[in-house]
Order: structure tokens, then C-alpha cells, then sequence
């Protein structure tokens, strides 16, 4: 990596977290030459303008938690463990596995009326998330794992949805009890499809 990618990355990671906790609009080059100690003139070297960068640091907010939860999914053993880790790397709502909240919903929110490029881009993270799911709960079916009847793709946009909508109330309360229902409600759903 150059000199000139590292320095990119740098104002990208640091850049991270201040666009998914104060949103896209909000987030001034000043707040992100505050955070980086560059210049102004540093920085757009690295970034013709904001947008290029609000697009790097959605993608990299986005591919950090696609990494924690596909970590975790690949950790656990069995179908029904994938599930259940899935579940648990979102679960704690106040300790969201990428630092200000989840980017699904921070980006997506934000960008629903203002950007089309940044909404198609959390549209097919959301799809991937739920291809994830389904797919994990096909190959527990193909196992014997689970009920060959079980509706998977049906399933994993419900489990995707609540989960997603927990985090939502959960961050909005500032505790995780509703998260905590949520995630035992569709834990004992998918033990209620084993064989």
C-alpha cells in the first residue's frame, strides 16, 4: 500500500464513525480534518469532494459489519449455531458491532429521499443479509438439520426485519431489553423448526 492509499484509508477509518453517528449530511470536512489533523487541502488530494467520501466510509462502515457477522457465522458449527450467531453479533443494541449503530439503518434512513446511489447501495446490503440467512437455513434443511418444509426465504426476510427494527427501538430507548425479547423470540422460531 502507498504512502497516498494509506493516508486514504486513515481519513476513512477515522471518518467512519462520525458519519454513522452524526449522519452524512451533518458531518462537515471540518469535523473530518478536526478527527484526522489534515488540512483541508489534504484531504480532498484523497476525495474530489464529500460525496466520495461519504460513499467510501458507508461502504467501509458496511463491509466492517458484513466481516463481524460473517466472522461469527463461520465460527459456529452447525446451522441452527449460524442462526444463533447472527443474531447475537446484532443483539446488543448499545454495543453495536460497528461503532454508531448499525449502517443499514443510519445510512439508509438518511439516505431514503436524498441519495439514490448511498439507498441502492444499503438495498443490496440488506438483500446480501437476507441471501445470508436463507441461505444458511437451506443448507440446514439439505442437512436434515431442519423442517424441509420450512419456508427459508419467507423466514430470513422476518428474522432480518426484526432484527433490524429491535435495534431501532432498542437505540431509541437507550437499553437493550426489547433486543433481548427480540432475540429469544426468534431463537426459540428456528428451534421450533429442527428435526
Amino acid at each position: 500500500m502507498s504512502k497516498g492509499e494509506e493516508t486514504r484509508q486513515f481519513i476513512i477509518e477515522k471518518a467512519a464513525p462520525l458519519f454513522n453517528r452524526k449522519g452524512m449530511e451533518a458531518t462537515a470536512m471540518s469535523d473530518i480534518m478536526e478527527i484526522t489533523r489534515l488540512s483541508k487541502g489534504s484531504l480532498y488530494v484523497h476525495f474530489r469532494d464529500k460525496d466520495e467520501l461519504t460513499k467510501a466510509v458507508v461502504e467501509y462502515n458496511l463491509q466492517l459489519l458484513e466481516k463481524k457477522v460473517t466472522t461469527a457465522i463461520q465460527q459456529a458449527p452447525t446451522a441452527k449455531a449460524k442462526l444463533f450467531a447472527f443474531i447475537d453479533v446484532l443483539a446488543n443494541a448499545t454495543k453495536p458491532p460497528v461503532e454508531g449503530g448499525c449502517p443499514m439503518i443510519n445510512f439508509g434512513m438518511e439516505a431514503d429521499d436524498t441519495n439514490p446511489l448511498i439507498k441502492q447501495r444499503i438495498h443490496q446490503a440488506i438483500e446480501q443479509s437476507q441471501k445470508t440467512i436463507a441461505t444458511i437455513i437451506r443448507a440446514g434443511i439439505k442437512a436434515g438439520e431442519f423442517n424441509p418444509d420450512w419456508n427459508y426465504k419467507e423466514f430470513a426476510t422476518i428474522m432480518f426485519a426484526t432484527i433490524e427494527g429491535g435495534v431501532f427501538i432498542s437505540r431509541i430507548a437507550g437499553n437493550n431489553e426489547k433486543m433481548k425479547i427480540i432475540a429469544g423470540h426468534l431463537k426459540k422460531m428456528i428451534e421450533e423448526q429442527l428435526v
